[in-house]
């Protein structure tokens, strides 16, 4: 007589690179997920940037959860926000309710860090969201309305004064989009602003920007920067930011800078749920709140719960702790799925061991430095890589060829099609 097997019960909360690509992962048969999310839609983070500087509208790089699901019956999609986690009785507590499940991925991400000044967010946005995008958008195209408008030259050097914090990828991409929009919309947009009164400055508490990356390409990006007009600020720390104005010092030095602009690229911290699971089961946390995992991606004492991507604090082969980045979400996430399916086949795998394919970042309109193994590249070939890269890692086709489109008529015309200030406005 033939038994039929109850479904396993997975939960997935996060939709972002891991979450998603577990879901994707799972086959038809014994598992039955459901992928829980604020949002209803899964964001390509990576091109968050292009947003914010108006390259891309948002819906260039957000697609529905259930366009990207509808052909797999075996995965749910529930919109809510996670309250809690019972890991006794194995729920997940929702504002809207509840789930229960019998294997639990964590993959809710990251927020800003602003390193105990939670209170600098105000005037120092960071961007993790589309909504973090348009913001920055709007006081970016705002600060250039307003310099066109004021008479008091020193008011206008206030506002043409534009500070991003961290120069890591994300400050780096930024710093160089801003230099770009500037000498364009100074160009050809703007009539009465003196571009002589222009200023954008990366601030970095290292010695050079890109830490992760060898030091040739660091001074190859430093070297762009510097000729679209962007100034590396290195050994500054930011000890002070307020409405109008930062403050960095330099060994014993300090600088008060007038601006309207202040961007913030500095760091991460991972989601609260971390604090959460981290009182349930015991397992430690570092300093950037993420989880310390089995070589399995579980909990300690926990096999059922597995946590993934920002979350997740794994060290690799040389005991560095793997990177809060979308490859190593991506491969986390099928890696789990994996891991999943096999046990419920009386089966397991080797540990997880992330593949690290390269790192590369654009630095301005045409130029790029890349990371791959041992090939490392910049400028033009390493833009052109970068453009395929993105291209392919963008979830829909339609979201391909529409951010294909977009970038062909930037570069061949250097207008940003979304240049719109939008929200309320908030001063």
């Amino acid at each position: 007589m033939d038994f039929i097997r109850e479904k396993h019960k997975v939960v997935i909360i996060g939709g972002g690179f891991g979450g998603l690509q577990a879901a994707l992962a799972f086959k038809k048969g014994l598992v039955e997920a459901t992928l829980v999310d604020r949002r209803n839609f899964h964001l390509f983070q990576p091109l968050l940037y292009q947003v914010a500087t108006g390259s891309l509208s948002p819906a260039n790089i957000a697609t529905p959860f259930r366009r990207i699901l509808k052909r797999r019956p075996n995965i749910h999609v529930l919109m809510g926000e996670v309250m809690n986690i019972d890991v006794v009785k194995k729920l997940v507590l929702l504002k809207e309710g509840e789930l229960s499940y019998d294997t639990l991925i964590v993959a809710a991400g990251s927020t800003h860090h602003y390193f105990g000044h939670d209170g600098w967010a105000r005037f120092a946005p960071g961007l993790k969201t589309i909504e973090d995008a348009t913001e920055i958008r709007k006081k970016v195209l705002t600060a250039f309305e307003k310099a066109e408008g004021v008479n008091d030259a020193e008011e206008v050097r206030t506002w043409l004064t534009f500070v991003v914090v961290g120069a890591g990828p994300t400050g780096v991409e930024l710093a160089g989009a801003l230099g770009e929009i500037a000498r364009d919309a100074l160009k050809n947009e703007f009539k009465s602003i003196d571009p002589s009164f222009l200023k954008i400055i990366l601030v970095e508490g290292e010695a050079r920007i890109l830490q992760p990356y060898i030091p040739k390409l660091s001074r190859k990006a430093e070297e762009k920067l510097s000729h679209i007009g962007v100034t590396c600020r290195l050994k500054n720390l930011v000890i002070g930011v307020e409405k109008g104005a930062l403050t960095i010092q330099e060994g014993n030095k300090t600088e008060r800078i007038k601006t309207h602009t202040i961007l913030w690229a500095a760091g991460i911290m991972a989601s609260p749920l971390t604090a959460i699971l981290s009182e349930r089961t015991g397992a430690t946390l570092d300093r950037f709140q993420r989880l310390a995992v089995e070589a399995d991606l579980t909990l300690p004492g926990h096999p059922e719960i597995f946590v993934i991507g920002d979350m997740a604090a794994l060290t690799d082969a040389s005991s560095k702790i793997l990177p809060s980045t979308a490859p190593v979400a991506i491969q986390e996430g099928k890696y789990v799925a994996r891991l999943i399916q096999k046990r419920l086949d009386g089966k397991t795998i080797q540990p997880f061991s992330y593949n690290d394919k390269g790192q590369m970042v654009t630095v301005g309109r045409t130029s790029a430095v890349a990371e791959i193994g041992r090939l490392n590249l910049w400028g033009y070939p390493a833009w052109l890589l970068w453009l395929l890269v993105h291209l392919l890692q963008l979830v829909e086709f339609e979201n391909r060829l529409l951010v294909l489109i977009q970038w062909a008529w930037s570069y061949f015309t250097r207008n940003r099609s979304a240049g719109l200030i939008t929200g309320k406005d908030n001063d």
